[in-house]
């Protein structure tokens, strides 16, 4: 009896594998839960219109506060499996230009909490693994605290790790235009709340 030997995987694929986590990481790493989930959403939601493969970055202060907020288009990936360095290499660029780091407080103040409108269903899928990866890491790096991943999809919004959903609002086919913008929607939104 002959046994076929499969081929080892990659260097490449184990990396982006292990740039993903699954909900059960999510959950262990702590993610504090959101007080007031569907005033976050119904805001973000009215604030940035996000269309799917639109992502919302949001940091709040530690009262709950908007500090700042930014959405933009999901990164083109560079291969056809989703990665989460890139992903954070964007997320990250966009806390950049909407509030700067707090790198030297010794715990952090803010939170980041991150909205995905995607196609598809509310469970989890590799690609919001890979943006959870991306979430945490760029939190670590511009020393914020970990907030919350959200999905918003034709079924509502679902807060993965945490169980809860609604269904309104809910991703749409079109774009509109965010609030504050005037014909379609730009490349990228950004809003600075006030401090």
């Amino acid at each position: 009896m002959a046994f076929g030997t499969a081929s080892p995987p990659s260097a490449d694929s184990v990396t982006r594998l292990s740039r993903l986590l699954e909900p059960a990481e999510w959950v262990a790493s702590g993610v504090p839960p959101l007080r007031s989930p569907r005033e976050v959403v119904r805001g973000l939601y009215a604030r940035h219109r996000p269309a799917p493969s639109t992502a919302v970055a949001a940091v709040f202060h530690s009262d709950d506060r908007l500090a700042a907020s930014a959405s933009f288009a999901r990164p083109a990936m560079r291969t056809s499996a989703t990665d989460g360095w890139e992903l954070r290499n964007a997320l990250l660029s966009q806390l950049r230009l909407v509030i700067p780091h707090d790198l030297r407080r010794r715990t952090p103040a803010r939170t980041a909490v991150l909205l995905y409108c995607r196609e598809g269903e509310a469970h989890w899928t590799e690609e919001d693994g890979a943006w959870m990866w991306a979430l945490r890491d760029a939190c670590t790096l511009h020393g914020l605290r970990c907030g919350a991943y959200i999905t918003l999809t034709a079924a509502g919004w679902h807060i993965l790790g945490e169980g809860r959903s609604g269904r309104y609002p809910r991703s749409s086919a079109r774009p509109a235009a965010p609030i504050g913008f005037g014909g379609g929607a730009p490349e990228a939104h950004r809003h600075t709340a006030a401090r």
